[in-house]
């Protein structure tokens, strides 16, 4: 399998942008450039097994992939936080609310 120039900056710009809105959607912040990377390119591998599983197809092209990527980085960003335990959510956020009492 070879990638071009094209498709390889595709697919960093596609991973950068679905885990920055992954982090704003799930934790209310982004994890920096290379972190918002590394998030949504796992997302895009976990969305493209995942969603098809359970009966999910979304359309083709660019935004289709960023759906895609977005919703399995939230994916993985929910799994993560439930297997810490601790951190923002143990203190009462969830997807950027916090509880008052």
């Amino acid at each position: 399998m070879s990638l071009s120039g094209e498709s390889l900056l595709t697919m960093v710009l596609v991973g950068i942008l679905a885990g920055w809105l992954a982090g704003k959607i799930v934790d209310g912040t982004g994890f920096g450039l290379l972190g918002d990377l590394v998030i949504g390119v796992i997302g895009a591998f976990i969305g493209s097994w995942l969603l098809p599983r359970i009966g999910l197809h979304l359309a083709a092209g660019i935004i289709g992939a960023i759906v895609n990527a977005t919703l399995g980085a939230i994916v993985l960003l929910v799994v993560m936080r439930l297997i810490r335990g601790r951190g923002r959510w143990s203190q009462g956020s969830f997807f950027g609310f916090r509880r008052r009492w």
